[in-house]
């Protein structure tokens, strides 16, 4: 699966905003955004105004950043969104927010998205009392997500449990710290959606 290499913080900083790719480092003062809030490169701090296509293009790519995503996934995601019931832009949202290393990173047994990857593809988890190990797996309403027993000393998720106690679990899961495990409750809708992007920016730009 194609990744994106470079160092993750130049993201951020070529879309201006957090987004929150590398875990609670970018909630303290060493957030490359509080330091240097302009894009990377030598003519960083000289932003150019975007074309209307630039502008859909470079919501597309926060998007697929924010989510982990490479452009073929995220174009199968936008044409099942589009198959589907619903503004497809909210649609392609609420695919995107199922998938299971979200909803890891969501529960917060995993400190960014990239670390729920990671743990994933290494077999720290199941759906419904089953090994599941494929990160781009998209959970149902009803789905239990849990640590599995012999992953419940893992050094990474019991230092997230600790440090990410405050973090608000969004409304459509319900979190069981104590027992390393969640529900999903029901379909998140884009009110549930608390990452900044507009998703009509990106509808627009595959319908040309």
């Amino acid at each position: 699966m194609a990744r994106y290499k470079d160092e993750q913080c130049r993201i951020c900083r070529r879309e201006g905003q957090k987004l929150f790719l590398k875990g609670s480092r970018c909630y303290t003062d060493k957030c490359s955004i509080a330091r240097r809030n302009y894009a990377p490169g030598q003519n960083g701090q000289k932003r150019k105004k975007l074309s209307e296509y630039g502008t859909q293009l470079r919501e597309k790519q926060k998007t697929k950043s924010f989510y982990g995503v490479g452009e073929k996934q995220f174009r199968k995601y936008f044409d099942m969104a589009s198959a589907n019931r619903g503004k497809t832009g909210e649609v392609l949202l609420q695919i995107l927010e199922t998938r299971l290393d979200n909803v890891v990173y969501r529960l917060g047994y995993g400190a960014s998205r990239a670390q729920a990857r990671m743990l994933i593809t290494h077999g720290a988890f199941e759906v419904n009392g089953k090994k599941v190990d494929i990160p781009s797996y998209l959970v149902k309403a009803g789905d239990i997500i849990s640590v599995r027993e012999i992953r419940k000393d893992n050094g990474f998720i019991k230092l997230n449990v600790e440090e990410n106690s405050a973090r608000p679990v969004p409304e459509w899961l319900q979190k069981d710290a104590q027992n390393l495990n969640g529900k999903v409750v029901r379909l998140p809708v884009r009110e549930d959606v608390d990452i900044p992007v507009e998703e009509h920016l990106i509808v627009e730009l595959y319908s040309k």
